[in-house]
């Protein structure tokens, strides 16, 4: 083994290697949690930032905590087909077909089971790559090989200004993500010279709050889009926009499963607003989290358990948004017992003189309905609305 004595580079690299050494400490990251509650939803993910602002050491130390591997591809230096894969001719190919062959990093992260693939450089891919990634991206099928469920996807970009012949995104392509926007906190970049960065902790979902959190999204959502139908899909005019998050029904459903994570894990507020505006849009999303504000929706499972106690919200907006809820917590755990309580629920609506507003709910909660189930008191006001919709045949 070479010594400093005899080696004029085994110091050097010495202490090149001490240079390279860091901790980490708990700390408050909003960007960091946004990553990472897109990660735990399991939604493809972009960051956008300038070159040399640390979205490659986030995503190495976020591999790194979740202890999976990590496979970096460079996107802008390949091929279509290294994406689509080659073509491999077996011995009957009329009778077999022909095979396309994955890269070796998709054959990595398939014995694996589980990982994290990063498109570096995306922005600087030309379209005829981009195209090769679509299914990529949303199918995790590269070539004839499908990746695990439970592989990752995150890409990072360079604004088409600042990249390496840059491209904006195709409307496609960037449908297929969520955008968060990576930048630096002057503080924290002192700080990790001092040899301290901020560790990245992934939000834990508490099973105990799945199907509640699943319903309350659900009514979020739902209600969000019955007040607001033009803003289910809305392409914008020019490229650049075109290039990053915007509202479709595809992001909707991602933003239904961020949102539907962060009420699952506690997540911090700042962050679940940044992964919902990255999926839908800024114009949509800022929408949306003002609607949220000031919705306020009760945990559905709750008022299951007890719907007598509860009152519906003064509100028209909110009453459609939770009894959306209440309907989706019920199909989540249906029982006899949560599927009564739920016509307790909607009874209300009658009572409060409103019974349009639990129309869609009724006819979705008797959808749900098993036949040996008799039909209780609280379906009284929605008879003829169940028997026009063929839902409730006869009494």
């Amino acid at each position: 083994m070479s010594t400093a004595a005899d080696d004029p580079l085994t110091a050097a690299d010495d202490l090149n290697a001490r240079v390279r050494a860091w901790r980490t400490e708990p700390a408050a990251s909003p960007q960091l949690e946004a990553l990472t509650l897109c990660v735990s939803a399991n939604l493809p993910v972009l960051l956008w930032g300038e070159p040399g602002i640390g979205k490659s050491a986030g995503l190495q130390q976020l591999a790194a905590g979740l202890d999976v591997p990590l496979e970096t591809v460079i996107a802008s230096v390949h091929e279509p087909s290294d994406f689509a894969g080659l073509p491999i001719i077996g011995d009957d190919p009329a009778t077999t077909g022909v095979s396309m062959a994955p890269p070796d990093w998709a054959v990595r992260l398939a014995n694996a089971g589980r990982g994290i693939v990063f498109f570096d450089e995306l922005s600087s891919a030309p379209p005829a790559v981009q195209a090769a990634l679509l299914r990529v991206v949303l199918e995790r099928r590269v070539g004839s090989l499908s990746l695990p469920e439970p592989v990752r996807v995150v890409a990072a970009a360079n604004p088409p200004s600042s990249a390496a012949d840059g491209w904006h995104l195709s409307p496609p392509l960037a449908n297929r993500f969520v955008h968060l926007h990576w930048t630096h906190d002057p503080r924290t970049v002192a700080r990790g010279m001092a040899g301290t960065w901020p560790s990245v902790s992934v939000p834990l979902v508490d099973p105990a709050k799945t199907a509640g959190s699943v319903a309350r999204a659900r009514g979020a959502i739902s209600g969000f889009l019955t007040a607001r139908p033009g803003l289910t899909h809305h392409l914008p005019n020019d490229a650049e926009a075109r290039g990053a998050g915007w509202p479709s029904p595809r992001t909707w459903e991602m933003a239904l499963r961020l949102l539907a994570v962060g009420y699952a894990s506690g997540a911090g507020q700042e962050a679940v607003s940044a992964a919902v505006v990255g999926a839908v849009g800024d114009g949509a999303g800022i929408e949306l989290i003002s609607y949220l504000e000031e919705l306020d929706l009760p945990d559905p499972d709750r008022v299951l358990a007890d719907p007598e106690a509860f009152a519906l919200p003064p509100r028209g907006d909110r009453q459609l948004a939770f009894l959306t809820a209440v309907v989706a917590a019920v199909q989540g755990d249906l029982t006899r017992r949560r599927w009564e309580a739920g016509w307790v629920v909607l009874a209300k609506a009658v009572d409060a003189g409103v019974p349009d507003v639990a129309a869609r709910a009724a006819v979705d909660l008797a959808a749900l309905r098993d036949t040996d189930w008799p039909v209780p008191s609280g379906i009284d006001g929605f008879l003829d609305l169940l028997q026009l919709s063929g839902a409730l045949p006869g009494r």
